[in-house]
């Protein structure tokens, strides 16, 4: 997506000591990495990180424990442990990263480095989903408690195309050395990491960026974390830095997959009740893959959702248009109004099915699969979602609208425990 629009200034990426963990120390690297905080499925997959070796990084970025408080200070606690014992050290000097990810289908590089942190009226940074307020709210406090940047966020601009210069020289000149790290993780992807460590390279990546925007494409709760941790402070300093990985996309486009709702407390014959008279319900034939075309198929055609927990699965879609009229806001742009995720919240969660949009209430999980079992196990309903273009998404955040909380993944995403950031260090 092209977000190298009008702007005073562009982005800024600095070097910084990235804490790594010391491969002797561990069983392996792969062992101790984890999907980002909000991909992990629990429990099942919170336990099976947690098992996969005692220095998962899981235990800083989800710590377990009865308060909030004593989460944030387990975690800031066992951060300290393994930095006295060794297990993470700081690298030497303040470098960028190129990262990479690969499996056979996918190749991926990007730079990892500190962003200097801006609003998004400066058109500098876009982001294109809402947050919940009590997310950054834990997540702040886990900041300021470990006085770290534990997983990077991502974030993609569009270079220019064609034989590639600025950043994207300096990457593919990068790769030809051998790297800092190399791991293959349990889902297939391939990564590597190496240092930029030739002033001119950086200078050539600081020329680049310089003229780029950004789409916050997986972080949204992050970055709004950077940015209220920013705002308390009086003087300059670190926290005007928040740890990314910048990603080209016209040299790697990303991949678009949606996120799904799970229904605690909303059992699928329930649901299905109370959407007589406002949209058409179908019994479709699994298996998965099946069913998931068949949601493809009506999602082509507007707006439409796959409901599932009861052991079939619904296709529920073509909304009654007073309803909509009715339920969705009006002083938005069409594009906005006819998102999934807009009728789903305003039409069917907020007027349907009345369910509070709280954590209580309401699951976000990427994982399609996960989110059938979860809500066959606890007799509630998953809904299924298409994904959003990709296009759609870029066009909304141009214009300054939000999506709805949780609208996309955008991936792949970076494995979490490959690099760090302590701001004691920068």
């Amino acid at each position: 997506m092209n977000t190298s629009g009008p702007v005073d200034q562009g982005l800024r990426l600095i070097p910084f000591r990235g804490l790594r963990y010391v491969p002797e120390r561990v069983g392996s690297l792969a062992a101790v990495t984890s999907p980002p905080y909000d991909v992990v499925v629990r429990p099942d997959g919170l336990h099976h990180l947690e098992s996969a070796d005692p220095h998962n990084i899981v235990r800083l970025i989800l710590p377990q424990a009865d308060t909030a408080r004593d989460r944030h200070r387990q975690a800031a606690d066992t951060l300290d442990r393994w930095l006295a014992e060794g297990v993470i050290a700081p690298d030497p000097d303040p470098v960028l990263y190129v990262y990479e990810q690969r499996n056979d289908e996918i190749l991926q590089r990007g730079l990892i480095g500190a962003l200097a942190l801006s609003p998004a009226a400066e058109g500098i940074v876009l982001p294109h989903e809402d947050v919940m307020d009590d997310v950054v709210a834990d997540r702040a406090e886990l900041m300021r408690t470990t006085g770290a940047h534990l997983e990077p966020l991502l974030l993609t601009y569009r270079g220019d195309g064609g034989t590639p210069t600025g950043a994207g020289a300096v990457i593919d000149r990068t790769v030809l050395r051998e790297p800092l790290l190399a791991t293959t993780t349990e889902d297939g992807f391939r990564h590597r990491l190496w240092a930029v460590t030739d002033p001119s390279d950086r200078r050539e990546i600081e020329t680049d960026l310089a003229r780029h925007q950004a789409l916050i494409a997986d972080g949204h709760h992050r970055w709004a974390t950077y940015l209220r941790l920013q705002r308390e402070q009086s003087a300059p300093g670190p926290w005007d830095y928040g740890l990314v990985l910048l990603v080209d996309t016209a040299r790697h486009p990303l991949q678009v997959r949606a996120i799904h709702r799970l229904l605690r407390g909303l059992p699928v014959s329930r649901a299905l009740k109370a959407l007589t008279g406002h949209f058409r319900v179908q019994r479709v034939e699994g298996p998965l893959p099946r069913a998931l075309d068949a949601l493809a198929e009506a999602a082509a055609a507007g707006n439409a959702f796959l409901l599932a927990g009861d052991g079939g699965f619904h296709l529920v879609d073509r909304p009654d248009p007073a309803l909509l009229a009715r339920t969705v806001r009006a002083d938005r742009p069409d594009a906005w109004r006819t998102l999934d995720a807009t009728v789903l919240h305003s039409a069917l969660l907020d007027e349907v099915w009345r369910i509070p949009d709280a954590p209580e209430h309401i699951g976000y999980i990427h994982d399609t699969a996960a989110a059938i079992e979860q809500a066959e196990r606890l007799d509630a309903t998953a809904v299924l979602m298409h994904p959003v273009r990709e296009e759609v998404v870029r066009d909304l955040a141009r214009q300054g609208v939000t999506m709805p909380r949780k609208s996309t993944s955008f991936g792949p995403k970076p494995a979490t425990g490959l690099v760090m950031r302590s701001l004691a260090l920068d």
